[in-house]
């Protein structure tokens, strides 16, 4: 019973990332790092793309399937397949039934985001070790201003045809792995979020699996860049990451209209008090996750005493 009501929070906590990436601004990485499958999903998916590709090369030279199994296993199964399995069932739910909802209060749901992301900054902050010398703080608001900048840029309407939507999907999914980032939001950027929409209301499968196959191979050449980094330059590559987080609430200003200009503040009391109630869900999590944390410690301390 203990691993099924394992399998079933894992699968809730993807679920919750594919949640988010229906939602234009709100970011499935940033999510990811929340919900704490950031790592998994980065490390397993790396696994997963070195096992495919060592059986295919391995399998051209006659050398067997060994290592490619063997990196297969190094992948957290138990929590990447139930994540895997939830997060495409709640994408299409949530693009279903909650996207069309949050249309018509998109104030009231930015507002709620951008005070989720904001408390949320303080997880890469604080993975990259504290405290953090002038250089990091340079770094971050580069990357900050960056994202700021493309998060501002007005929506385009490119062609739908197969070739776009293959190339729009390699880019958008490259935002699930990339926190401050949102896969919906670069598809609304190009002009193809309603057509995706569309897409998966009708069923249309000769579209859905061309993006399919641009998410797939996107995802492939990015993560394994990024699994890199964060073994390698983990320190830098969250204050990448942070700068880009900071920078993307842009895209969550609750005061701008459909073109992305701002517009004047209205309905301040209830709009921030949205903010609020985001910021203080992140916050009361984060604060669980520290006592648990420090719980853990302890009792991993007095066991050690114990066998002292």
């Amino acid at each position: 019973m203990a691993k099924v009501g394992s399998y079933i929070f894992n699968a809730v906590r993807g679920g919750a990332v594919g949640t988010s990436e229906a939602l234009p601004g709100i970011s499935g990485g940033t999510v990811a790092l929340i919900v704490g499958l950031y790592d998994k999903l980065i490390g397993g998916a790396g696994h997963v793309v070195s096992g495919l590709r060592l059986a295919v090369t391995d399998g051209l030279r006659g050398k067997g399937t060994a290592r490619a199994k063997e990196e297969f296993a190094r992948a957290d199964w138990g929590v990447l397949l139930p994540a895997l399995i939830g997060m495409p069932v709640f994408l299409v739910l949530a693009m279903l039934l909650i996207a069309p909802v949050l249309e018509e209060h998109t104030q009231y749901a930015y507002a709620l985001f951008f005070g989720l992301v904001l408390a949320s900054l303080w997880i890469p902050f604080s993975a990259a070790g504290l405290p953090w010398r002038p250089v990091h703080y340079v770094v971050g608001i580069v990357f900050a201003v960056l994202a700021f900048f493309v998060m501002s840029l007005p929506g385009a309407n490119l062609p739908v045809n197969p070739v776009v939507i293959f190339f729009a999907a390699s880019v958008a999914i490259c935002a699930l792995v990339l926190p401050g980032m949102s896969g919906s939001f670069i598809l609304l950027t190009v002009g193809l979020y309603e057509p995706v929409l569309q897409a998966v209301r009708e069923v249309d499968v000769a579209f859905i699996l061309t993006f399919a196959a641009g998410a797939v191979t996107g995802l492939a050449l990015f993560v394994k860049l990024l699994q890199y980094l964060l073994d390698n330059k983990r320190r830098i590559t969250l204050v990448v990451l942070t700068g880009i987080m900071a920078g993307s609430l842009r895209a969550l200003w609750p005061w701008q209209n459909e073109e992305r200009d701002v517009v004047p503040v209205s309905d301040v009391p209830l709009t921030v008090g949205f903010m609020v109630l985001g910021f203080a869900v992140v916050a009361a999590v984060l604060v669980w996750e520290h006592r648990k944390r420090l719980q853990r410690e302890r009792e991993h301390g007095h066991g050690s005493a114990l066998v002292r």
